[in-house]
């Protein structure tokens, strides 16, 4: 058999992995996303009226959101406890 040296298949990619977390944590501490503009709440509240509770249905409609940022929203504004 070759020999693979000290590291296994296995640790090479826990280590790939590794990396790609960290970047991924670090792009969203530097880049937070903006707040949901005008616009945005205009056609979440207009797919909302069309679609219901399909949030990812509704972020695919907006570039950038994702499905939870999307019902975060929505929660926050409109929960029946805020009202």
């Amino acid at each position: 058999m070759a020999d693979l040296g000290n590291s296994t298949i296995s640790d090479k990619i826990d280590a790939s992995v590794d990396s790609r977390e960290e970047v991924a944590a670090e792009s969203t501490c530097q880049n937070p996303k903006p707040d949901i503009t005008e616009d945005e709440k205009t056609l979440i509240t207009r797919m909302y009226n069309l679609v219901g509770e399909r949030w990812s249905l509704i972020a695919g409609r907006i570039p950038g959101r994702t499905a939870e940022e999307i019902e975060k929203y929505w929660s926050s504004r409109y929960s029946s406890t805020n009202q």
